[in-house]
Order: C-alpha cells, then sequence, then structure tokens
C-alpha cells in the first residue's frame, strides 16, 4: 500500500535538489528577485555582473518547479490522509490577509513566519524628523498615570518628533496639560479635545465593559481631530513601547490603496465564541482584531464615510447583540467582517496581548521580536503568562524611569522653541556661573515636572463658602505622617510631595495598601518630581496652594498634628471673625513633643496639664524661641476669645488665610527663611494676626533633615542664605514702598 508513497516520496527529494541546483545558478546570476526562492533570504541577495544564463528563462523554470514541488507535497500529505489543519500561531485569514504584508508567493507560509519576522528588504522607514501623530483617550485620575508611562516609553525609544492628541475629560485634561506644560520635552507637541463634547455621538451605544463611555471615544477620531490629519497612531493607555514608534508609523505605506484600517489580531478566542456556554461575541473575521493598538488613515476613512458606516453597523448589530462586551472593538471588528479589503493586518509583535488565555507567546521567540506589550487584562501587571515577569520588569522600568532625562533633543530635527523655554533659557544665561551662589539661583528658575492628582480625588462645596484646606508638603521621609493627618482632620487636605519617578510608585503602594488612606477621596496629592541638589520647599508649597478648592487654607507642616476638632472650629471662626470681608492670618497655636509615642490630648485643658508636666514644649522654645514668641504663649493659657499680635522679626506661625494669599518666595530653597518670608509679605499686605484661643497643634519628633545639616555644617550655604534674605528686603522695598522699611530696620537689630 505504501509504493506509491515512497514512489513520489523519491521524486519529491530529485525534485528539491534540482530546485537547490537551479537556486545556486540563479544566485551566481545575481537576480533572485523578492525572496522567490524557499531557501533563501532576501536579506542575503547580492547583485553580480555575470550574464551567463538567460534570466527570464531560468525565473520562468524556477517558478514552475516550485509550482510543481507544492503540487507533489499536496498529493502527498492527502495520500496520507492528512487533513490541512492551520498551525497553532496562524490567526489570520489567508485568502485576504494575503495583500497586507506579503505577496501571493509568500501565501504559503504560516502566521507565525509572516507574523514574527520582518522583510529587510521592504521594511518602509519614517523619514527623518517626519511628524508622528499619536492618539489617546483618556479618562480619569488612574488612566492618566498609566499615560505617563505609555509616553515615557514612546520618549525613550523616539527619534522623531511627535505630537500626541489627548481626548480627555476635564480630571485628565487639568492633569496632563499641567504635566506637559511642566515636563517641557523637545520637539513635543500636545494637543486635548473635549470627550464630553463626544459623548452625544457614542452616548446611545449601550456598554458593558469597564472603560465605560470612554472606550467608544475611539468611533469618533476622524470627527474629534483636525480635519487636515491624515494619518494617525491610537494607542491604549495600557501600552508599553520596546521599540521606536517610528517603525510603526512606517507601515502605512504598506497600506494598498483601499486599506484604512491597520490592526493587528486578537490573540485570545473570545471572538471564536467558544469561551463557556451560550457565550455569543460581536461578529468578526476569524479570531477578530484587537484596537490597543490601531493605525487609523483619517483622510480615506472620511472619504468613505467612516462616520455613517460604523453608526450603521453598531445600529445593526445592537438589534442582536443589545450592548457591546469589548466596547469599540466590537464595533470595529463587526465592520471588518463586512469590510475584509480595508483592514491592513499588522504583525503581532505590534500589540502582544497579555491577557490570560492567549497566544500572545507565539508572537515572539527572542527579545528583539517584541514591539510593544498591551496590559489588557483587567488583571494587569498579575496576568498569567509564561514570561510575565521579563514583561513586568520591562513595564516597571519605564514606571520608575526618571522623566527628566528624556527631556532630550533631536539632533539634527530643528523644532520651534516654546516661549517658556525660551525665557528660561535668557533667564539662566543672565546667571553668573562664578557667583558663590550660582545654584542657588538656579534653583529659583529650575522647572520642575508636576502630576497634579496623583490618586483619585473627590471633592464636594460646601454650601456656607467657609471649607478650609489643610496645605502641607513632604518628601518619602515624612510619609508616615499621612495617616495621622487624617485621623485628625477630617477635611478636605492639599499635599504637594517632593519625590523622584520611583519614590512615587513607592508611595502609590503605600496608599493603596493604607485602609486610612484609601478610603479618604478628599485628599489632592500632587508630585513635584525631584530635580536639582536642594530640596525646593517653597515651590512644592506652593503647588499645594494652587490646587485647593476650597475659599480657605490652613497652611501649615506635615509634621504636625492638628488637635482633634479643629476642622470643624477654624469653620466657626472664620465666620465670627468675619474673614470673607476682611484680612486676616488666624494664628494656630504650635507646640510640641520629644516622646515619639504621644497620648494626644483632647482639650486645652489636657494640653496645659501635659504642658505643666513637661511632656508638651512651646515650639522651638530651646532653639528658636523667636520663631513663635510673638504669640505670646502666656495670655493664650487663659484667653477665651481671639486676639491680635504683632509681627516680629523671625516671626513664622502657622495661619489660616483666604486662598487668595500671596504664594511663598521660591528663591527659599532647602533650610532657612522659607516660613518667615511668607509671613513678611503677609504683614506688608496688612493682613491682621489673630491668635485663636482654643487652637492648637502638636509637632512630632522626627530625625534632621538633610538641609538643617547642610545649613549647620556649611558656611557658604549660611553665606548664601544671608544673601538672599537682602535680595528678598530689596524687593520687597520695591513692591511696598515705605512701608516695608521696618523688616530691614528689624533684621538689623537682630
Amino acid at each position: 500500500m505504501h509504493c506509491p508513497c515512497r514512489g513520489k516520496l523519491k521524486l519529491l527529494v530529485v525534485s528539491l535538489s534540482f530546485v537547490v541546483l537551479l537556486t545556486w545558478l540563479y544566485l551566481l546570476v545575481g537576480n533572485l528577485e523578492n525572496g522567490r526562492s524557499l531557501l533563501l533570504s532576501p536579506c542575503l541577495v547580492e547583485s553580480t555582473e555575470s550574464r551567463l544564463l538567460d534570466r527570464d528563462v531560468l525565473e520562468s523554470r524556477v517558478r514552475e518547479v516550485e509550482e510543481e514541488n507544492r503540487q507533489i507535497r499536496l498529493q502527498l500529505s492527502q495520500s496520507q490522509g492528512l487533513a490541512a489543519q492551520p498551525q497553532e500561531g496562524n490567526y489570520g485569514n489567508q485568502q485576504w490577509v494575503a495583500s497586507a504584508d506579503t505577496g501571493p508567493e509568500d501565501v504559503e507560509n504560516t502566521a507565525e513566519e509572516r507574523a514574527n519576522h520582518s522583510d529587510c528588504a521592504r521594511s518602509p522607514t519614517a523619514e527623518k524628523c517626519e511628524l508622528i501623530h499619536v492618539a489617546c483617550v483618556c479618562a480619569g485620575h488612574n488612566a492618566s498615570r498609566d499615560v505617563v508611562t505609555l509616553v515615557k516609553s514612546i520618549l525613550f525609544h523616539r527619534r522623531n518628533p511627535l505630537h500626541f492628541h489627548f481626548i480627555t475629560d476635564t480630571v485628565a485634561n487639568q492633569i496632563l496639560s499641567n504635566l506637559f506644560q511642566s515636563w517641557m520635552v523637545p520637539s513635543v507637541q500636545v494637543s486635548f479635545y473635549d470627550a464630553d463634547e463626544l459623548k452625544s455621538e457614542v452616548s446611545w451605544i449601550p456598554n458593558k465593559h469597564y472603560s465605560g463611555i470612554y472606550g467608544l471615544m475611539k468611533l469618533t477620531l476622524t470627527k474629534a481631530l483636525p480635519s487636515d490629519l491624515s494619518k494617525v497612531i491610537v494607542l491604549d493607555t495600557d501600552i508599553t513601547f520596546a521599540t521606536d514608534i517610528a517603525e510603526l508609523w512606517a507601515i502605512f505605506k504598506k497600506f494598498t490603496e483601499k486599506q484604512v484600517i491597520g490592526l493587528v489580531e486578537n490573540q485570545s478566542d473570545w471572538y471564536l465564541g467558544n469561551l463557556w456556554k451560550n457565550h455569543k461575541p460581536w461578529p468578526a473575521l476569524g479570531r477578530g482584531f484587537n484596537t490597543g493598538v490601531i493605525l487609523l488613515y483619517l483622510e480615506r476613512l472620511r472619504r468613505i464615510g467612516w462616520e455613517q458606516m460604523w453608526r450603521l453597523t453598531a445600529e445593526r448589530e445592537l438589534m442582536n447583540m443589545l450592548s457591546t462586551s469589548l466596547a469599540d472593538q466590537d464595533i470595529f471588528n463587526a465592520f471588518i467582517k463586512q469590510n475584509p479589503v480595508l483592514v491592513h493586518q499588522l504583525p503581532c509583535f505590534w500589540n502582544v496581548q497579555l491577557s490570560d488565555h492567549t497566544r500572545s507567546e507565539q508572537c515572539y521567540t527572542e527579545v528583539s521580536d517584541l514591539k510593544v506589550i498591551h496590559w489588557n487584562s483587567p488583571k494587569k501587571l498579575r496576568v498569567k503568562n509564561k514570561h510575565v515577569e521579563f514583561f513586568r520588569n520591562l513595564y516597571l522600568t519605564f514606571l520608575e524611569y526618571d522623566g527628566n532625562l528624556l527631556r532630550r533633543e533631536l539632533f539634527g530635527c530643528p523644532s520651534q522653541a516654546s516661549s517658556e523655554s525660551t525665557r528660561l533659557q535668557v533667564a539662566l544665561e543672565e546667571l553668573d556661573e562664578d557667583d558663590q551662589c550660582y545654584e542657588f539661583r538656579r534653583e529659583r528658575i529650575t522647572v520642575h515636572r508636576v502630576h497634579l492628582y496623583f490618586l483619585q480625588y473627590e471633592y464636594t462645596p460646601t454650601d456656607d463658602d467657609t471649607d478650609v484646606t489643610l496645605v502641607a508638603q513632604l518628601s518619602m521621609d515624612r510619609l508616615q505622617m499621612l495617616e495621622a493627618i487624617c485621623k485628625h482632620w477630617e477635611g478636605p487636605i492639599s499635599l504637594a510631595l517632593y519625590m523622584s519617578d520611583a519614590e512615587a510608585q513607592q508611595f502609590l503602594r503605600y496608599a493603596q495598601a493604607s485602609e486610612v488612606l484609601k478610603n479618604r477621596k478628599n485628599v489632592g496629592y500632587h508630585i513635584v518630581y525631584k530635580e536639582g541638589q536642594f530640596y525646593p520647599v517653597n515651590l512644592v508649597r506652593n503647588v499645594a496652594l494652587r490646587n485647593v478648592n476650597t475659599p480657605y487654607v490652613f497652611l501649615t507642616d506635615v509634621d504636625f498634628l492638628p488637635m482633634y476638632g479643629l476642622y470643624e472650629y477654624l469653620r466657626k471662626s472664620i465666620v465670627q471673625l468675619d474673614m470673607a470681608n476682611t484680612k486676616k492670618a488666624l494664628v494656630v497655636p504650635a507646640f510640641e513633643t520629644l516622646r515619639y509615642r504621644l497620648s494626644f490630648p483632647k482639650s486645652k485643658a489636657e494640653l496645659l496639664s501635659m504642658l505643666d508636666m513637661g511632656t508638651l514644649y512651646t515650639f522651638r522654645y530651646h532653639v528658636w524661641t523667636k520663631g513663635h514668641a510673638p504669640t505670646d504663649y502666656a495670655k493664650w493659657r487663659t484667653a477665651t476669645t481671639p486676639y491680635k499680635v504683632e509681627w516680629e522679626a523671625d516671626f513664622e506661625p502657622y495661619v489660616v488665610v483666604r486662598r487668595d494669599c500671596p504664594e511663598y518666595d521660591q528663591r527659599f530653597v532647602g533650610f532657612g527663611w522659607n516660613k518667615v518670608s511668607h509671613i513678611m509679605e503677609l504683614d506688608a499686605q496688612e493682613y491682621d494676626l489673630v491668635v485663636l484661643p482654643n487652637a492648637f497643634m502638636i509637632h512630632m519628633p522626627h530625625a534632621p533633615s538633610f538641609d538643617i545639616s547642610k545649613f549647620r555644617s556649611s558656611p557658604s550655604y549660611r553665606y548664601c542664605l544671608t544673601t538672599l534674605k537682602d535680595e528678598f528686603h530689596q524687593d520687597l522695598s520695591r513692591k511696598y514702598g515705605s512701608a516695608a522699611l521696618k523688616y530691614l530696620t528689624a533684621q538689623r537689630n537682630i
């Protein structure tokens, strides 16, 4: 029975040997074109001057032998009873996919071969300095955090100018616009589009996906983005790039004239409809496509009437499906099912989908194969994958990467500097590098990256306009104070945290693990990223001050615990002292303990008892008495009504003022005069300093900061601080005239 098969096998061997011989001869001629040989890569073809054989005749004969060989293989497989089965990695539909990234002669290749090995002879490239457009839908605090990691991975690899287009809600707009403005990355443009204006376009579509209405926004991009924008790469926020995005942009050149959308095939079995009993997915072509990475040819989409086409598709399918399960992805797939000629299938390494039970492992064989990683599982970093540790480490690299290092110029690609960067450059050039205080002066003009509302924030304004926000700043070494402050103060809080990118992620993990912090939504956490050698304490304070939502602010430090009930007491005092119509600064008397464990006093009477027993002290009475002496603690002991005090040199109380108070002077960095200068300006603006008789706060002990150690050990540091004081006095005199002379006189009398 097997004799015919053996005969055909011998014929196959002879035929293959003949092909090898012809191929070798053809290589000598040097005209083997476009990888038609099954044995040679187009990357290895070398031209030659030889004209020994007729090229056309030889080419024709090679093709004939290849076809004979193919027929023999087919007959042999049929005679052995082997049914034609798709290979495990074959996601595509070869009848129409062949026109995407391969020629007709490559149809025999498996999808895995087509997807994982680029044809170096035909790989297009983006033009040098060509502007690449990237669009992303981003809504809320968490997505705003995610998109920063995506942007970092793109900036790390990029060699081209970029223009980011963000479709955002109000929250993401505020966060990202401030971030990019302070990031100041050269050759990067950013545009924002109001998602609220697009909601009516998709709000009629029932959607079960956790992304909500924003998961449908990508359908509206032809309308949302500028009409003169012809092409754009559209990305989900949970994407990480492992290569230059210009490689992806260059694939637009491989589109046929009819193709308008570039997508990677879905790597799960979702659209096959066999995940569970009665699983009924939306219609899709084969496995369907994943919309985490999309190449949109906007110009062509508008030309074919995309807006009307996707609407008609959605309306038709919703009559059966009732709602979408995977948001825009379901509608894209239903559209492609009806119009397969319009899609260009991307190799699967352009969207390695790390959700559970996918075939993503077949998209790569080596690290160099990876292009884009998509964390499209709700489990995110906890997803099941054989190589998840590698992917997680790659993601964490960009998550904690210092974003300041991405402020690099693109050599050979001139870009127009923003007015702010031009102003800073001029200011920097005006500084004298030989000045002993050069580093202090440079710090004043340094622009720090700022990420507002790093965690979820919710605030509902009160009806009586008396609400007050606790405002403070901190660094990583004071993180342990946050839970205690939240227990002592139930009102809104605005905190600015001075941290590196890596420390910000440590803080995020700390906050998400804390029962106290994760249950408090009225705390605004604003990250000011580290840069330079000094702690820019007043800049950090100003970030917290600028981002309050209440009419009044309580300006304090994070190592103080306010008395229980202080929030409500301050609100009542604001009304009683008519703060809305007068310029007052309400002084909250400060005390301190040297004990790390303290039974916190529940009343003024209990505090006075502890003061008498030596458990508590007036703040800094033993090292910096004049900082708080004007509070008049002796009078406070028996006071029952608020009393006014006069400003004195070096007075630095903690106060409650209106939100429109003057900001802190940012020339003062590190230790020394950062609060003193602020109280001085309040007095110059004729604020009355009024001490509250039944309010108090207690400073908790901690190790000395690095900046106070520099102040104590460095004569140069102290010299520069004195110089900055003198310059501040001069600026105060120019600003407030003769009324400011008393500050200079008081300073000289010290």
